[in-house]
């Protein structure tokens, strides 16, 4: 699996990139891989006997570096709060494990602020790190039913590859006893909006950045819902099932201020990846049923 393409990609053309990335087990992460303009038919999703997220899934931000005066705020908090038991989100009902199928419930749990604890160039071991120190700050809970996402202002870097290789990525560790979902999604506004911003002139929230964070947002979260350990559900090419709708924008509508939207989640639009629906043969889809 690799980690969240970029998309520098045309949003009214559909494409499907099947650019592989490293293995479960290779490296701990996961996202996906560098696009190519070159398309092939995504592979069938298989199972590998590993858990899928059941109950509710708690997300918990913690916004790194300077957010003052960014809209970002209401914009990720109110996909965080409304992204639950929508017909975007119910397409991960579509994987299962022994249990059952994934849950349709998820809850925004809370967010804190990190005034650059670890720097304005972080390495994957640092994304970590400032997940750990909010926990054991007792800042956010130990929540092992959770994703923490570390969502990075515009002027931090990720020196493993945000803007060259990818716009985001999951992955998961220990803390103690408790396994720990976390993600990076850095904002591109200033660094790669080519790369990584689907629309860059407007978008739905008239804030490029930040509608180009919600959708790896909504990626990373349902790839973790249904691969969380690395080892539930993935192809032949080691792709989750984000990985196999990158560039894939179904059900496009337009929105009041022009833009392009999707996906209505609550009162705002959201201009989302489309996510592979896994029955009836598979296909990319941006709602189920």
């Amino acid at each position: 699996m690799g980690r969240t393409r970029l998309l520098a990609l045309a949003i009214s053309v559909s494409l499907v990139g099947c650019t592989s990335g490293p293995q479960p087990g290779d490296n701990g992460r996961a996202g996906e891989a560098l696009p190519t303009h070159a398309t092939a038919a995504p592979g069938q999703m298989a199972y590998h006997g590993g858990p899928v997220m059941h109950g509710t899934f708690n997300v918990y931000y913690v916004w790194y570096g300077n957010w003052s005066s960014n809209t970002a705020g209401s914009i990720l908090t109110d996909l965080a709060s409304n992204i639950g038991g929508s017909p975007y989100y119910n397409i991960n009902t579509t994987y299962t494990d022994e249990i059952g199928p994934v849950s349709t419930s998820v809850k925004f749990a809370g967010a804190v602020n990190d005034n650059y604890s670890h720097g304005s160039k972080l390495t994957d071991d640092d994304v970590f790190g400032i997940v750990s120190d909010a926990i054991t700050g007792n800042q956010l809970p130990r929540d092992r039913n959770a994703m923490y996402f570390v969502l990075s202002s515009a002027d931090v870097r990720e020196s493993s590859g945000f803007c060259s290789a990818y716009c985001g990525w999951h992955n998961h560790g220990y803390l103690g006893p408790t396994d720990i979902k976390y993600s990076f999604v850095g904002n591109p506004d200033t660094q790669c909006p080519a790369e990584c911003e689907f629309q860059t002139a407007t978008s739905p929230n008239d804030n490029p950045g930040a509608d180009a964070m919600a959708s790896t947002i909504a990626r990373e979260l349902a790839a973790t819902a249904t691969d969380y350990d690395l080892n539930a559900w993935f192809d032949d090419m080691q792709q989750e099932n984000a990985d196999e709708c990158v560039g894939v924008y179904d059900d496009q509508f337009t929105a009041p201020n022009g833009s392009i939207a999707n996906v209505r989640l609550g009162s705002r639009n959201y201009l989302l990846q489309s996510i592979w629906i896994n029955s009836d043969g598979g296909m990319c889809g941006s709602h189920y049923p």
